[in-house]
């Protein structure tokens, strides 16, 4: 193994410092405390491990955490109403609601009825399209960590070849348009590029978002290339129990790249941190 090691736990906790500084100070210069509402519909097992995640860190950051946890057959307008309420309330900054929903709620009107200025997980139609015309906007927290932690390897990002693998509204068409924001030379790849292979081992910087288990090989990377691997996924391991590896074959392509995310311990700490890091930003945006 070659490749440097991109520590997400530690990025993510020295930025969860710098934004509970900044809450105290807000606090103790503004009497303003930062408030973040999560609504989760329905008892999804991975949902309910994430919520109860970004409530504790919310709380230790200093904020107000909100948590709301609605039955799974709650219609979409009782969702609606709590979102109407939630855009009005003085003291709630950001607003996230957890997905999956239940199949009886429409994702995007949900989506669209909160405030963009609180849209912490930055979906809403207007923030996509304020990123994608490279105006300010809440940007989708899992991209944001993942340009986080390619710049902790280079700051200056400018003039690299990047392949983003995958094409969600989540992670990859955010994640494409960041990087280009960074002035890369930026290629969106997905399930029907032709020579995939071939297309991701021009790449400088490869992000990995496809969610297929370990998709990526070493022979599919250029030397010294960034890798950024956003996929996380169980799957069998040889004692008869499991494991969880990524998009990336990460013990073959460490040998081959300059620096790699491990799954886990990669992106994943990054996307609670700037979860984090957009509530404390619409709280400032807020009060001036």
């Amino acid at each position: 193994m070659t490749a440097q090691i991109i520590d997400g736990r530690a990025i993510a906790e020295q930025l969860r410092r710098q934004v509970t500084a900044e809450v105290t100070r807000l606090r103790d210069t503004r009497q303003l405390t930062p408030g973040l509402a999560v609504v989760l519909v329905g008892d999804n097992p991975a949902s309910q491990v994430y919520v109860r995640t970004k409530a504790k860190q919310t709380r230790a950051a200093g904020m107000l955490s909100i948590e709301h946890s609605l039955p799974a057959d709650t219609s979409q307008d009782s969702l609606l109403r709590l979102i109407a309420e939630l855009n009005q309330r003085r003291d709630v900054h950001g607003i996230l609601v957890q997905l999956p929903l239940p199949k009886q709620i429409e994702t995007l009107r949900v989506l669209e009825a909160i405030d963009p200025a609180k849209d912490v997980d930055g979906f809403h139609p207007i923030n996509i399209g304020r990123l994608a015309s490279g105006a300010k906007a809440m940007v989708p927290c899992t991209p944001t960590g993942c340009l986080l932690l390619a710049k902790s390897v280079r700051a200056d990002l400018a003039g690299l070849e990047a392949v983003v693998i995958g094409r969600s509204n989540i992670v990859g068409k955010p994640m494409a348009q960041l990087l280009l924001n960074e002035n890369c030379t930026t290629t969106l790849a997905h399930s029907h590029t032709r020579d995939l292979a071939a297309v991701v081992r021009r790449a400088d910087l490869v992000v990995a978002a496809v969610g297929r288990p370990e998709l990526v090989r070493a022979h599919w990377i250029k030397p010294g290339a960034i890798v950024i691997d956003v996929g996380i996924q169980r799957v069998p391991a040889g004692n008869g129990g499991t494991r969880l590896v990524g998009d990336v074959a990460f013990a073959d392509v460490a040998t081959v790249a300059g620096a790699i995310t491990p799954v886990p311990g990669g992106v994943g700490p990054m996307t609670v941190a700037c979860l984090l890091k957009n509530t404390l930003q619409a709280a400032a945006a807020v009060h001036g």
